[in-house]
């Protein structure tokens, strides 16, 4: 079995190590891809290489991109995945790149190891690697992100699922559903996802990914899923289970919010929110086998990842307006229409806000004081090296980062420590809705009103 996996994929990969050689041609980045040995706990004995561009962004994201089997760090990055290193080269983000050394090179999304959160396998040296990049960099922890192609694009679906409180977006192209390669043999390859033959409902494939971080109430990261319709390698029918898998797991209908055709042989459905940063993108291309991605489709990648974009912005930028001194106010939820709201006035510490009809009451009260935002003498405040998912709160006033707020002309009111947004949990709209951290999306449950 292990030789039928190198086989399978290493002939499926031969086109990107063919375009990697190709690539490899053209000159080098001013900056280089460094190797960093040390960085952590290891077991699978990955091995993990930086790329910082020369001018890194104060505050930059962070591209976790995971190679194809048979690839190599140094493939993918001077190979199909280029065009990620010149977007960082104008945009300043950080790229980690893992490297598998086992014999063929392939990640491991199949053993029980691999398959659950801290478990031990390739994707705990792979988090080692983020754990490393930001504790030497000053990576904005509202932007970590993941993409991948074929075994990389497996592994992007496996990272998502048990990592869902660290990244904000992923991008996998030709890949199959979290926990779909799961074997109990010690074999990597299964060979009916493979063939896309294990056909589940929405709710098993979101159990299957939920099982990986049990526990977990939080939200999962966006995702953009890419497959060619032609692929035998790691067949198209995983694309649709993919697509199954991760509206689920947002709580969202498989039927698209929207649909279109952004090149004549592309069929683009998008679920949740519709914009360039929807919840869900699933692309699906015409004619094309196990090649992914294609010249331009990294573009869309770093839009939907958003890596086009900088840091957030401080309460003096053109996008921030800063609240009136001394005002008081409450605060309405545009997609609701209820505000944020104490509940049961309980000022005590870690009382979370939720929504609620606005009645006027002092426990709907916010003073803008500052940057601080009070309510029955308390500050709204995000917890210590808050990560998307983590409930906001009332807090003694310490002048903390963690407490100070800007209001974005989006709407949006974002913390000063963590740079993420205020959000209604789950989009709810509800009396009760619990308000959450995550990462700024500017959607309808993130926008709030002053009166």
């Amino acid at each position: 079995m292990q030789g039928k996996l190198r086989a399978l994929l290493l002939a499926a990969a031969l086109p990107l190590m063919v375009a990697a050689v190709l690539v490899s041609m053209r000159p080098a980045s001013a900056a280089g891809l460094t190797r960093v040995t040390g960085f952590g706990t290891n077991p699978t004995n990955l091995n993990m290489y930086i790329y910082v561009p020369t001018n890194v962004a104060p505050k930059p994201a962070l591209l976790v991109l995971v190679h194809y089997c048979g690839g190599s760090a140094g493939g993918i990055f001077n190979g199909n995945g280029h065009d990620y290193v010149n977007a960082a080269d104008r945009y300043g983000y950080i790229i980690v790149l893992p490297e598998a050394t086992r014999s063929g090179n392939c990640f491991d999304v199949s053993t029980p190891a691999a398959l659950r959160r801290d478990g031990g396998g390739d994707s705990t040296g792979i988090m080692s690697m983020v754990a490393y990049a930001r504790s030497h960099y000053p990576i904005d922890a509202s932007r970590i992100v993941v993409s991948g192609f074929s075994s990389g694009a497996m592994m992007t679906n496996v990272l998502a699922a048990q990592y869902p409180d660290v990244f904000s977006a992923a991008s996998a192209f030709s890949g199959v559903p979290a926990g779909c390669f799961a074997t109990t043999n010690g074999s990597l390859w299964n060979s009916q996802c493979s063939g896309g033959t294990i056909i589940r409902t929405a709710q098993q494939w979101g159990d299957t990914a939920r099982a990986m971080y049990p526990g977990y109430t939080g939200r999962y990261p966006r995702m953009q899923l890419w497959h060619g319709t032609t692929d035998t390698t790691l067949a198209y029918p995983n694309f649709g289970e993919e697509l199954k898998q991760w509206t689920n797991l947002h709580g969202l209908s498989l039927t698209p919010a929207a649909t279109d055709q952004p090149q004549s042989s592309w069929t683009r459905t998008r679920y949740g929110s519709t914009g360039t940063q929807a919840t869900i993108e699933g692309i699906s291309i015409a004619g094309v086998g196990h090649q992914l991605p294609l010249s331009g489709q990294l573009a869309y990648a770093v839009a939907f990842l958003g890596l086009d974009g900088t840091s957030a912005p401080s309460p003096s930028a053109s996008t921030t307006t800063s609240p009136p001194p001394g005002g008081t106010t409450t605060l309405v939820g545009v997609a609701s229409g209820r505000c944020l709201d104490v509940p049961g006035s309980n000022a005590a510490n870690g009382t979370q806000p939720q929504l609620w009809d606005c009645h006027g009451g002092a426990n709907q009260q916010w003073t803008v004081s500052g940057q601080t935002l009070r309510s029955l003498g308390k500050c709204l405040d995000a917890p210590l090296n808050a990560a998307a998912g983590a409930k906001a709160q009332l807090w003694d006033c310490n002048g903390g980062t963690n407490q100070q707020w800007s209001f974005n002309a989006d709407g949006t009111v974002r913390n000063g420590q963590s740079g993420l947004c205020l959000d209604v949990n789950r989009a709810a709209t509800a009396n009760g809705s619990p308000v959450i951290l995550w990462t700024c999306t500017a959607a309808a449950n993130q926008r709030w009103t002053r009166r």
